[in-house]
């Protein structure tokens, strides 16, 4: 009996990833909703916490998957960012900082002031709600084939909120380490390091590979697994560094792209591989979420959630004239960014290898993560509709 439970307990995992998949392309099929968020929405009931299928994502084998997974997205994200454009049309830039600044801001009165958070807790929902998930923005972005201004500027502003995430992230987690053990450098040795490092990591290879790419020829073909075994391997060195593979794999992506080695279009996303490895981690995501964490701060997260919401769409509207398009695109530039839960999930995980776990203290999170987790991939493929760029409303 007890080698039969093993089994099952083993087959758990790959039994929800297929049904994840199916129902994916179901719900897709029927009512054009993000297969993303189908899959989260699984990985959330099946997780051990509710009907206890799956065991807790941290003690799986899954979870270096899921990690890689994450790390393959991000860097195809930061491949795809021209920072050249960035630099020509700086309000881009400008209106990121700016919603990026009020949005942490703006939650973090609404968290101390309002609810009355004490000041650390209130700090870190703030940072991790300025956060915008590149892999959800992505993956909604391959499935619709969407391009266009709203488009662009979403994934760029992403790219910001993600940079802007990590660095007030874990600015915050130093002062948390302070205020637990009392030691400056310590607290600086988890943040300015953290950042420092995991950018470093992302440039190295970012200038390694491409040349090895060029030496060995026939660019077509070993681009991809190039840079997928490459990725793999920067964001084990980033877990073993106790760095951000978040970080990392993005300056990755960001200084491939400077390095002129193009991925054509049967490449992007990394193909089949890519697309398994999105299930594995949507419903990954899912899976780390618990009801009563859930239940617990719903309050909260539905007013975190409506004024991260806010701050979004207000900063990309303030800015949208000066920045060269109309109001109503701005509005849906700033809809476009309200996925997070991936992003929020990969940092919460990486303060989990610096001997911190915040997902047990943060009960409004998780909710928001819920939440988000599926409305957010909604809301992206909804904005990107509205604005015309995908193929079916160009047709139109």
């Amino acid at each position: 009996m007890q080698t039969f439970l093993a089994a099952a307990a083993d087959l758990a995992w790959p039994l929800a990833l297929g049904f994840a998949w199916v129902l994916g392309e179901l719900v897709h099929r029927w009512v054009k909703l993000p297969r993303i968020s189908v899959y989260g929405l699984v990985g959330f009931l099946f997780s051990s916490s509710q009907l206890g299928l799956l065991s807790r994502p941290n003690e799986s084998s899954f979870l270096v998957v899921a990690n890689i997974a994450m790390g393959l997205m991000l860097f195809e994200f930061g491949y795809r960012i021209n920072l050249g454009w960035l630099r020509t049309n700086q309000w881009v830039g400008a209106s990121g900082l700016a919603e990026s600044v009020a949005t942490f801001f703006g939650v973090y009165w609404v968290a101390a002031g309002v609810f009355g958070l004490e000041g650390l807790t209130a700090g870190l929902l703030s940072a991790l709600a300025v956060a915008t998930s590149p892999a959800e923005v992505l993956r909604v972005v391959n499935e619709q084939r969407s391009s266009g201004q709203v488009t662009e500027r979403a994934m760029h502003l992403s790219a910001l909120n993600c940079i802007l995430a990590v660095f007030l992230f874990n600015v915050v987690v130093g002062l948390w380490a302070f205020q637990s053990s009392g030691s400056a450098m310590q607290a600086i040795s988890s943040s300015l390091l953290v950042i420092v490092v995991s950018a470093g990591l992302g440039l190295l290879f970012g200038a390694v590979v491409p040349a090895l790419l060029r030496s060995l020829g026939n660019l077509g073909q070993n681009a991809t697994i190039g840079f997928a075994i490459a990725v793999i391997l920067l964001v084990s060195l980033a877990h073993v560094m106790k760095v951000s593979p978040v970080l990392a794999a993005l300056t990755f992506g960001f200084v491939a792209r400077q390095r002129r080695l193009t991925l054509n279009s049967a490449q992007r996303n990394f193909g089949a591989l890519g697309d398994l490895l999105t299930v594995l981690l949507f419903v990954y995501v899912g899976a780390a979420l618990a009801w009563p964490r859930v239940a617990a701060g719903l309050g909260l997260a539905l007013a975190l959630v409506g004024m991260r919401f806010a701050t979004k769409v207000g900063g990309a509207v303030l800015f949208a004239r000066v920045s060269g398009v109309s109001w109503r695109k701005g509005l849906l530039t700033g809809v476009a960014l309200s996925p997070m839960s991936a992003l929020v999930i990969a940092l919460l995980v990486q303060t989990r290898y610096m001997g911190i776990n915040l997902m047990d203290q943060l009960a409004p999170l998780a909710a928001a993560t819920l939440l988000l987790d599926i409305a957010g991939p909604v809301l992206t493929q909804l904005a990107l509709k509205w604005a015309g760029e995908t193929p079916q409303t160009r047709e139109h």
